[in-house]
């Protein structure tokens, strides 16, 4: 697989939506994990990311103007042990329970399936990141319609073990704008992943399309000891 340019990938879709990026530095000593919402809508546009506990949570960033929580609230980020849960919606807390009673994260997802937002059925992606004793592997998995027949559920997942130092995967909701929204389609995207957190926040935040940007949640996680670093990044600060 050709690896590709993450940051010309971004610019050259003005509406990837929600996407999740997983990966290992170039100096073989962090594993990285980003994820981005965008918004096309004033309800979507109204959120910010905040800390909780060891993960995080999407808010409202003005209450007044929330309309409906029920698919833009949710904590795409937490941490289960030495598993770290990343996702596009409350699947994150599925998984986080299903995984704490001994299931996979394959099993767990198999209870969900994408959103219930006709036409678009949003695909529901999401990511694991698993470090032990210095050793690191993760997976990636996508719920989506065939075709956009909400009659059936595609479940996909892509595992990787031993991450090659510099490389990741990439993996968004949407092929760009449209009505309704064109789902994913293929494996996620090998890109590059760089040694510094800034670096590399910077570079994913300013590829994003500007009027449709809302958050960006990054983290460096230790191979050795599993402390990591973390930044957010809020269109409404």
């Amino acid at each position: 697989m050709e690896r590709l340019s993450l940051e010309k990938e971004l610019k050259a879709n003005s509406y990837p939506g929600r996407g999740i990026i997983i990966g290992e530095t170039p100096d073989h000593t962090k594993a990285v994990t980003a994820y981005f919402i965008m918004g096309r809508s004033e309800n979507s546009r109204n959120r910010i990311f905040v800390e909780e506990g060891s993960g995080i949570r999407t808010q409202a960033f003005d209450p007044s103007k929330l309309v409906d929580p029920s698919l833009i609230i949710y904590s795409p980020v937490r941490v289960l042990g030495n598993k770290t849960i990343v996702t596009n919606g409350d699947q994150t807390d599925t998984i986080y329970q299903l995984m704490d009673r001994q299931q996979t994260f394959e099993q767990a997802l198999r209870t969900r399936e994408f959103e219930p937002d006709a036409p678009n059925y949003t695909p529901r992606i999401s990511g694991i990141l698993h470090i032990e004793e210095g050793n690191f592997h993760y997976a990636m998995s996508i719920l989506k319609t065939q075709n956009g027949n909400p009659d059936t559920c595609n479940r996909y997942t892509f595992a990787y073990h031993n991450p090659i130092a510099g490389e990741g995967h990439f993996i968004h909701t949407y092929l760009g704008d449209g009505s309704p929204l064109p789902s994913f389609e293929g494996e996620p995207k090998l890109v590059s992943i760089l040694d510094r957190l800034e670096d590399f926040a910077d570079l994913i935040w300013n590829s994003l399309n500007e009027e449709n940007k809302v958050s960006l949640f990054v983290r460096y996680i230790s191979l050795s000891d599993r402390s990591y670093q973390s930044k957010i990044i809020n269109k409404h600060q």
